[in-house]
C-alpha cells in the first residue's frame, strides 16, 4: 500500500500541467485577489476550484450554499458547474470583497447564478431556514470556507439545509498541519480539530477526508 505522496513544487507543477483547465477569467480573478490583503491565502487554489466545479457537475446540483465568499473565486468555480437557472447563495460579512469578483462573474456569464448575502453567516443561515425555496433540505451542495473558529457552528447550521444525499465540502481541515500537533492550541486550530473529531463519529453523514490542498473533507448527508 502506497503512502501519501509528498507534493513537491515540481509535482504540483506537473499536476497543473496535465489536469488544470484554466482560462483568462479564472486567472484574472486569482491575480487580482493576490494583490489584496489575504489574497495569497484566502482563495482556494486553481486545482481546488476546478475540483469544486467538478463536484457541482457530478452531483447535478441546482442550489449551492457557500459560507465565506472573499473575492468570489470559489464562488465563480461553483457557479460555473451549475446549469442556467440554478444558483449559488454565498455569504460574507462585508460587501467589499465580493464586489471584486463580480466583474469576473459577469465575464464568465454566471453572475445571474450568484446570490450574495452580506451579514454574519450564522444569521444568514438562520434566515434561509424560513425562506421559500431555501429552507431545510433545499441545497444540494454546501461549501464551508470561512473563519475557522466557527466551523463547528457553521456545519451544524448548514446540515439541516442540505437534502438527503447532498454534499458538504469543508476546506482547510488539516489547517497547515497544525491539527496534528497537540502543542498548537490556538482557537482556530482547536475548532477545526474538534470538528474533525466530531465528524468521525457523526452518523448523520458519510465521510471522506482528502489529504489534498490544506485538507478537504467531503460529507454526504444520509
Amino acid at each position: 500500500m502506497a503512502n501519501q505522496v509528498t507534493m513537491s513544487d515540481a509535482l504540483l507543477a506537473y499536476v497543473r500541467k496535465v489536469s488544470l483547465r484554466d482560462d483568462r477569467v479564472l486567472g484574472g480573478l486569482r491575480a487580482e485577489s493576490a494583490g489584496l490583503p489575504g489574497g495569497n491565502a484566502l482563495p482556494v487554489s486553481a486545482e481546488e476550484g476546478q475540483f469544486l466545479e467538478f463536484l457541482v457537475r457530478l452531483t447535478g446540483a441546482r442550489q449551492v450554499l457557500e459560507i465565506g465568499t472573499y473575492t468570489g473565486y470559489s464562488t465563480l468555480c461553483l457557479a460555473r458547474g451549475l446549469p442556467p437557472g440554478a444558483r449559488v447563495v454565498t455569504c460574507d460579512n462585508t460587501a467589499k470583497w465580493p464586489e471584486v469578483g463580480r466583474p469576473y462573474w459577469e465575464r464568465a456569464g454566471v453572475a445571474e447564478r450568484i446570490d450574495v448575502r452580506i451579514g454574519d453567516a450564522l444569521d444568514v443561515l438562520a434566515g434561509l431556514r424560513d425562506e421559500p425555496g431555501a429552507g431545510p433540505g433545499s441545497f444540494d451542495v454546501v461549501f464551508i470556507d470561512a473563519d475557522k473558529e466557527r466551523y463547528p457552528a457553521y456545519y451544524e447550521a448548514a446540515l439541516p439545509l442540505v437534502r438527503g444525499g447532498g454534499l458538504i465540502v469543508v476546506d482547510n481541515t488539516l489547517f497547515f498541519g497544525r491539527v496534528a500537533d497537540d502543542a498548537v492550541t490556538d482557537p482556530e486550530t482547536t475548532a477545526i480539530r474538534a470538528l474533525n473529531a466530531g465528524l468521525r463519529d457523526d452518523d448523520r453523514v458519510d465521510l471522506a477526508m482528502l489529504a489534498s490542498a490544506d485538507g478537504i473533507t467531503l460529507l454526504r448527508k444520509r
